[in-house]
């Protein structure tokens, strides 16, 4: 995934959910953030971002902010692109555990949800749910960084297909490229991780691939250890 005409800037606070103010070449732009997470860890005053010039005149906000550095490691937090590489990995056949496929469809509906992506290849089928992963404690990558009663509820349609016979992964793409391993956030969420190892027992494949993250990319990288 690339982004266009890239520009630093200084992280001065985040004001909500959608809203933080950036020191951009000493000027204060108040700025649209490209995640729902809290990224407590991330979001701290002084530290370099990245962020993307919108084209749309009518736009409230002229920036997005789409990368920050923790330390020296670029964390990408735009928290639509994790389909976007997801999709791409799959469609590039990097995705070792599924390899290569004949179709895909994004945002495909199953019982109550929309599954991220609805995958064919010759007589398989499967479902794929993706979930961008920000959040880093000592090498470990951990999903969520807050509840998640929509999360869970996905990782639960996706046991009900492999049931009728689809082919099912949980695929956390991890935003960053410094971690070791992946492991759900028992403290954050015990429900949500409770369900993660309930659904793998029940046929659900839990993958983890971290990125190459660059101010203007983010691009699937390598597979890295899950422990559940």
């Amino acid at each position: 995934m690339n982004y266009n005409n890239i520009i630093e800037g200084k992280f001065i606070k985040r004001i909500n959910r959608f809203c933080a103010t950036v020191d951009i070449n000493g000027v204060t732009e108040t700025v649209h953030v490209k995640t729902t997470g809290r990224c407590e860890e991330l979001f701290v005053a002084g530290a370099k971002v990245y962020l993307e010039p919108s084209d749309n005149p009518n736009r409230k906000t002229k920036y997005s902010l789409i990368a920050v550095y923790k330390g020296d490691v670029l964390v990408n937090v735009d928290s639509q692109a994790p389909n976007f590489v997801g999709a791409e990995a799959l469609v590039e056949g990097l995705l070792l555990e599924i390899g290569d496929v004949d179709f895909i469809r994004r945002e495909m509906k199953y019982g109550d949800s929309r599954l991220d992506i609805f995958f064919m290849a010759g007589e398989r089928k499967g479902f794929i749910e993706i979930k961008g992963v920000t959040l880093e404690e000592d090498g470990v990558a951990r999903f969520p960084d807050a509840p998640t009663v929509r999360g869970r509820k996905h990782l639960l349609e996706l046991a009900k297909a492999v049931v009728e016979g689809y082919e099912c992964y949980v695929l956390f793409v991890i935003q960053m490229g410094n971690t070791r391993v992946f492991s759900p956030h028992w403290n954050k969420d015990k429900a949500f991780s409770e369900t993660l190892v309930e659904v793998q027992q029940n046929g659900v494949e839990i993958l983890a691939y971290d990125c190459t993250v660059l101010p203007d990319t983010l691009e699937i990288r390598k597979q890295i250890p899950v422990q559940l």
